[in-house]
């Protein structure tokens, strides 16, 4: 087969027999001699708005398909097929039916997940412990706290079957280089749990939090059937080891009881928010450092102004718009959008009593009238209250309690010319919110550090220049965003093991190791492979 990249097809005529037609002109064929046509890649292209393209990478047969390369060996688009490599390749070499490990993996978000069905597919029966409940569970008791303000503490947008990706815009791009298959892997494995099949080739492949549940719900099912025990309601507590080699971990059970469960590998993938387990590893002296993050808010504005700006154009026939967004504020610090959901929601995410953050969530539709992202400047172990290597969780409370007591609970919103004047919003313009969970009209720059409300002004102004209207002060805030990334790295060597813990690996996001739920599943993948590659070596030296 062969593969052509740049292939631009006017977004009016998108369908296969263009592509055919496009292909055929660039090689001096006849339609019909192209068969057998796959799409590589897809992507919108806006460069000359209003005139709109898809891009296209697609592979292909044809008759004469060597003497074709040499023919237009000076088009640089042209090349032969090369098939992507997956993990799935690997497996046989991996596979231990009657394998007897005893992995527990901590959490069942991105990383534990992906993690623990990689294991499942080698042949190990590994036992997931999840804190919250299981998915159908958890989207009523969302669905609860989003109507009443009842906060369930175990079971809510951050905790509970799916991590707190299950409540996102579901978004699976990632910035990590990848040579080895994760990323192959991990979209074949949604796609054959019911992820749209596009997701292998869009070049920013989302699912949606609506069609993210049923794919997590379908791998739960197949991981079951392979072996894997899901125990949902259960909390770890603490590491149990015999000298330095891990030997089980305590666990609060749903009865409210304490009990070990006994292994001799356990992955902890426990998500950015799971603060008192942070403060539980630090009391057992397993090594970690405060990292720096980002604060701010969501902002709001209305979609079809974000297609306007981006496409130069409205249609239906578009996706809607999305954006990203960099600056630098006049101290330095970067400032920048964040988790961008087009036709998006705001939604309410807290997971502790008397504390109110926000993140920003997508149906797979991505039809809401707004486009939200979170808008936030950098922040460092300077900025934290002291140098205790949870200052910076200690951080994050400080401004979420402050926006619980302002909003009551409720979503602080202002909007930004008001934010500009230091005054409390009484009236909204032409942006309404789209939220999940009550809002109310509020004052949000008292409540964010100096640094922080000074460097989204500045942002917001830079960013005007980029997207028109951007920094219209009818545009929404909404507060706040503090939980971008993990406040601390639990650290691990090169074998993914901690160092004090034989046996323990920390993986994904709130192990500081990933950023979204991408890159966690491919960490969650990265761990496994190191678990499995180690007992084979171990099998091979005895």
């Amino acid at each position: 087969m062969l593969q052509y990249r740049q292939c631009k097809i006017d977004y009016q005529k998108d369908n296969r027999k263009e592509i055919q037609k496009k292909i055929a002109s660039k090689l001096h064929l006849k339609p019909e001699k192209i068969k057998n046509l796959q799409v590589v890649k897809k992507s919108v292209d806006a460069r000359k708005k209003p005139d709109i393209y898809y891009n296209y990478t697609v592979a292909f047969s044809c008759e004469g398909e060597e003497k074709i390369v040499k023919q237009f060996r000076k088009d640089t688009n042209l090349s032969k097929f090369e098939k992507e490599v997956s993990m799935a390749d690997v497996i046989p070499d991996f596979y231990r039916e009657d394998s007897r490990e005893k992995i527990i993996v901590v959490g069942a978000g991105p990383a534990g997940l992906m993690c623990a069905y990689f294991l499942a597919k080698c042949g190990r029966k590994p036992i997931i412990i999840e804190r919250g409940g299981p998915m159908m569970e958890r989207m009523q008791k969302v669905a609860h706290f989003w109507k009443t303000g009842q906060l369930d503490l175990q079971c809510n947008v951050s905790f509970g079957e799916g991590g707190a990706g299950t409540f996102s815009d579901g978004k699976l791009n990632t910035g990590v280089k990848d040579k080895t298959g994760k990323r192959k892997f991990i979209l074949d494995t949604f796609v054959a749990h019911g992820a749209p099949k596009e997701i292998k080739y869009q070049a920013k492949p989302h699912i949606g939090t609506d069609k993210l549940r049923d794919v997590i719900q379908s791998m739960r099912k197949e991981m079951e059937e392979l072996g894997v025990k899901f125990y949902f309601h259960t909390q770890f507590l603490s590491v149990q080891k015999e000298g330095d080699i891990v030997k089980g971990i305590e666990v609060q059970t749903e009865e409210g009881g304490r009990k070990v469960l006994s292994c001799d590998r356990c992955v902890l993938a426990i998500g950015h928010s799971a603060r008192d387990t942070f403060y539980q590893l630090k009391d057992q002296g397993i090594s970690m450092e405060a990292k720096p993050f980002a604060v701010g808010v969501r902002v709001e504005h209305l979609q079809e102004m974000i297609n306007l700006s981006q496409y130069g154009k409205l249609d239906d026939r578009l996706p809607a718009a999305d954006y990203k967004l960099t600056g630098q504020t006049s101290d330095g610090r970067g400032v920048y959008s964040f988790c961008m959901c087009p036709g998006g929601y705001v939604v309410n995410a807290s997971s502790e009593e008397g504390y109110t953050v926000v993140n920003g969530m997508s149906n797979h539709a991505r039809n809401s009238k707004n486009a939200n992202s979170a808008i936030v400047v950098s922040v460092g172990v300077s900025d934290f209250p002291s140098d205790d290597i949870l200052a910076g969780v200690e951080f994050q409370r400080d401004l979420e309690k402050k926006t619980f007591e302002l909003g009551k609970g409720k979503i602080p919103v202002q909007r930004l010319g008001d934010f500009r004047e230091n005054r409390k919003t009484t009236k909204f313009g032409k942006v309404n919110p789209c939220t999940k969970g009550e809002f109310v009209m509020e004052n949000i720059k008292n409540i964010l550090p100096p640094v922080v409300s000074n460097g989204i002004m500045e942002g917001m102004k830079q960013f005007g220049k980029k997207i028109a209207s951007f920094d219209d002060e009818d545009t929404l805030l909404l507060g706040t965003e503090t939980r971008t990334s993990s406040p601390v790295r639990i650290l691990r060597e090169e074998t993914f093991m901690s160092p004090e813990f034989h046996g323990l690996y920390p993986c994904g996001e709130g192990a500081g190791y990933a950023g979204g739920i991408m890159s966690a599943a491919m960490d969650g993948l990265r761990v496994a492979f190191a678990i499995v590659q180690e007992r084979k070596e171990n099998e091979t030296n005895i």
